[in-house]
């Protein structure tokens, strides 16, 4: 183990876009799982990634464009969005085998669009699996007001009640900007592991379980990451998925109310 790697001014902004992810995709996540849409976040991911990799394409990532970029991002996820909302009203029975195949076809798109491109694998990592350790204090602010809308909307429009075109509108925006941030990997991640190990609490106890696992799963990712040399954003997956899992062990021993009130 390298103690003299955790380094704070490295692994502190990580630490913070982990809370930052957090912060929303648990809200979102519990409502993925309520309407039975669970892989919708890694087919918008994977063609907002589309976005990313079009822009690169131009040539406006060399150009240091970062607007154009984020523009090509958030068009390729409204447009999925989009065609999601179309599919749902026409074939909800199959919606979620659609939206597996639009995720397979995205990410085979990718790799077309990659093909003949001499850095095509480091992109494709990048667009993965994130670069979560490179992130600094000063990317995070345009994230933090995103966000912040965000969980406004949630709070006081009712993302969970909120019709099925405004729902997959605000969620295309808001992994457009995650999946930049950490990759697809850990967005997917941060949606459904939080809100699975903690779909027995309901309300406000639900949000406060996840919040606290989301950020144990981060921390101790980041932390392992760094005294191990393993790849952060792989570690943090893995290290999400065992805090889930032991906390929903934890959840499962532990009888709910009403198991409490028949046993009485």
């Amino acid at each position: 183990m390298n103690f003299e790697a955790v380094d704070i001014t490295i692994l502190g902004p990580a630490f913070v876009a982990g809370l930052l992810v957090l912060s929303t995709h648990v809200p979102l996540g519990r409502t993925v799982l309520k309407r039975g849409i669970i892989f919708i976040d890694l087919a918008i991911a994977q063609i907002a990634g589309i976005g990313v990799i079009a822009a690169d394409a131009f040539g406006w990532e060399a150009e240091g464009a970062n607007w154009k970029i984020q523009i090509a991002a958030v068009s390729a996820a409204l447009l999925g969005a989009l065609l999601l909302n179309w599919t749902e009203k026409r074939f909800a029975k199959i919606q979620e085998a659609l939206i597996g195949i639009l995720f397979v076809l995205g990410a085979t798109l990718g790799l077309l669009m990659l093909a003949n491109n001499p850095h095509g694998g480091e992109h494709l990592k990048d667009l993965l699996v994130g670069q979560i350790l490179w992130v600094s204090y000063e990317q995070l602010w345009p994230i933090l007001a995103l966000y912040a809308l965000v969980l406004l909307a949630w709070f006081y429009l009712d993302i969970e009640k909120m019709n099925r075109l405004g729902f997959y509108l605000i969620f295309a925006v808001t992994i457009t900007a995650s999946v930049q941030l950490v990759g697809v990997y850990l967005v997917f991640a941060s949606l459904i592991i939080p809100a699975l190990a903690t779909r027995e609490k309901s309300g406000n106890s639900q949000l406060f379980f996840a919040y606290g696992l989301g950020a144990l799963g981060y921390l101790g990712g980041l932390l392992a990451s760094a005294l191990f040399d393993l790849p952060s954003g792989a570690i943090i997956v893995w290290s999400l998925a065992v805090f889930g899992i032991i906390f929903s062990t934890l959840i499962a021993r532990k009888p709910t109310e009403k198991q409490q009130k028949i046993n009485a």
